[in-house]
């Protein structure tokens, strides 16, 4: 695996016009301060994760963020980073999953009460400390129940992880498609978007089918985008299961360029899908739930953005075949839904007529003017 020639991934389709907060060069600085004053992770996985530009992603992702939470955005997506490298795919515990749970449900209890006596001294813990108290200081306290229900869904999902590794096995594509929307720690980002723009979503549109679609369809295009950019990274190093091309290759016989098709072809009809719904929900919905949708074609856009710039993609020291700019149509848009159970209801949200009719493909507005 490690000496096959790398994949070139062709422009992806986007309809999000790209975005970056002006601060964002002191986004980077303090989450810089930020890891070195908690010791995040080991000094060697502190200084490679310090060269990922995550201040720069984080500003990406909440473009016209109050700065405050843009940073703690920042600070904690370094976080969870620590944990996953140093945890999950790079470490022992990530093919412990008993081990891993019980590490993960310690960071847990600081995160629910971190006055709580647990871990202490421990950098990881401490830090978490910081970020929970954070978390209550800017958001209300559904937001913050939210974001800690989160954290334990993305915990859960990252245990699944480690029993895959431990086996050596490859799951199925309803399997992975239904944990990857947690694996990917998006869901944890979704309450900071409501805390970094000031407002809180009603909820009578909180629960809402249509509501938790998009912010999955979100988590969707996000993950599989990510796999694309990834795979690289992720092929040459041991243990490459978890990722949509090599899942495409085991359950459907297929090479890799063919897995690589196969993988965009879904990640545009789930793209498509999400900006039919963000333009039929617009007229009803409030200013709230409009900032919200907003707020995740800014997650999309702003992690394709740092998905093809950023060094933990792009490796320069063994450079990966990334894409450079973006496509403005999609390689499929017929409105058929994905045949994966987890998510082809989605489809159903949307009037025939609604899904099936090519969409203007009008870009989805940003919350900052884009940058040159």
């Amino acid at each position: 695996m490690k000496n096959e020639p790398g994949l070139i991934v062709p422009p992806i389709y986007t309809p999000i016009p790209p975005a970056i907060h002006p601060r964002h060069e002191a986004v980077e600085a303090h989450t810089a301060a930020w890891a070195e004053a908690f010791r995040v992770g080991s000094d060697e996985l502190r200084t490679r994760l310090l060269r990922h530009s995550i201040g720069t992603f984080a500003a990406r992702v909440m473009p016209a963020g109050q700065e405050p939470v843009v940073a703690l955005l920042s600070d904690f997506v370094l976080w969870l980073f620590a944990v996953d490298d140093g945890f999950c795919e790079e470490g022992a515990l990530g093919r412990r999953p008993g081990d891993l749970a019980g590490v993960l449900h310690r960071l847990l209890r600081v995160a629910q009460n971190p006055e709580a006596p647990m871990l202490p001294g421990d950098s990881l813990a401490e830090g978490l400390r910081d970020l929970t108290r954070r978390v209550s200081r800017h958001g209300t306290a559904v937001q913050a129940a939210a974001w800690c229900n989160a954290l334990r869904e993305y915990f859960f999902s990252v245990v699944w992880e480690a029993s895959h590794r431990r086996e050596g096995t490859v799951p199925c594509l309803a399997d992975y498609t239904l944990m990857r929307l947690y694996d990917g720690a998006t869901t944890v980002v979704y309450p900071l978007l409501e805390m970094g723009h000031g407002y809180e979503l009603p909820m009578h549109e909180r629960d809402q089918p249509y509501v938790r679609a998009a912010t999955e369809m979100a988590s969707f295009v996000i993950t599989w985008d990510n796999d694309l950019f990834s795979h690289h990274k992720e092929s040459r190093g041991d243990g490459y299961w978890l990722n949509v091309i090599r899942v495409l290759q085991e359950e459907r016989g297929l090479t890799p360029e063919q897995a690589l098709t196969t993988a965009i072809e879904q990640r545009d009809r789930v793209m498509c899908l999400f900006m039919r719904l963000q333009e039929h929900l617009a007229d009803e919905a409030s200013p709230q739930l409009r900032t919200y949708l907003q707020g995740l074609g800014s997650f999309i856009r702003g992690s394709q953005d740092w998905g093809v710039s950023s060094h933990r993609y792009t490796t320069p020291d063994d450079p990966a075949g990334l894409p450079t700019s973006f496509r403005q149509t999609p390689v499929v848009d017929d409105g058929e839904p994905l045949e994966i159970p987890a998510v082809s209801w989605w489809w159903d949200l949307l009037p025939e007529s609604r899904r099936r009719v090519p969409s203007a493909r009008t870009p989805m507005p940003a919350l900052l003017a884009p940058t040159p």
